[in-house]
């Protein structure tokens, strides 16, 4: 039986923000649980030190809370989570550095969990690393939109609001993801075709 997730209903949002508002804690580990880890591969990919990942993503969770009578007039939970989460990665950096950061996704390093689902199952183990090495190939703004949607699920505007580009960019962006990684299964597997596990 599939477990109801609040987090996939928007809608869902608002009686969730209202009860973390009324200081609810139940609700607020319910959020904090469902979107940890993801937020938690997100500032790794720009920090790249676990500790320091880990320190941003309570940072921003104790932010909430303690502001939490304000997290109603939140339009979108989600996509600000990410936003929060991407700032302080980048004020991170800007302090470790000590000079402003213009390219967050220079050297970031994108890492997939194990395959999850049914579709993802069908794929070979040999398979998969050479998807992963085609993904760590790819420019870093393109592995960083690509994992965002891909694995994390997010909607391209979403992505455009988080990392402040034009739906149009990420959509480029993808194509030229979806068309390197392709390349580089056709390089290794010959070309697609319907008996090949990614074809559609």
């Amino acid at each position: 039986m599939e477990i109801y997730n609040p987090f996939s209903d928007p809608s869902r949002y608002a009686g969730l923000q209202q009860e973390i508002a009324a200081g609810n804690e139940t609700a607020f580990k319910q959020l904090y649980g469902y979107f940890y880890k993801r937020l938690f591969h997100f500032a790794l990919s720009m920090v790249k030190i676990k500790e320091a990942a880990e320190e941003i993503i309570e940072d921003v969770y104790i932010r909430i809370w303690q502001q939490r009578e304000n997290i109603t007039a939140i339009q979108n939970l989600k996509v600000y989570l990410y936003t929060a989460v991407k700032n302080t990665s980048l004020n991170y950096l800007s302090k470790k550095a000590k000079e402003n950061i213009t390219e967050p996704f220079d050297h970031i390093h994108i890492e997939f969990s194990e395959p999850v689902n049914p579709e993802q199952l069908m794929i070979t183990a040999e398979m998969f690393n050479k998807i992963q090495h085609a993904v760590e190939a790819l420019p870093p703004r393109c592995k960083m939109i690509f994992k965002l949607i891909r694995e994390d699920g997010l909607k391209y505007k979403e992505v455009s609001q988080i990392l402040n580009i034009s739906v149009n960019t990420i959509d480029a962006q993808m194509a030229i993801a979806v068309s390197r990684i392709a390349t580089a299964l056709a390089a290794d597997f010959g070309p697609m075709t319907r008996k090949h596990p990614l074809a559609g």
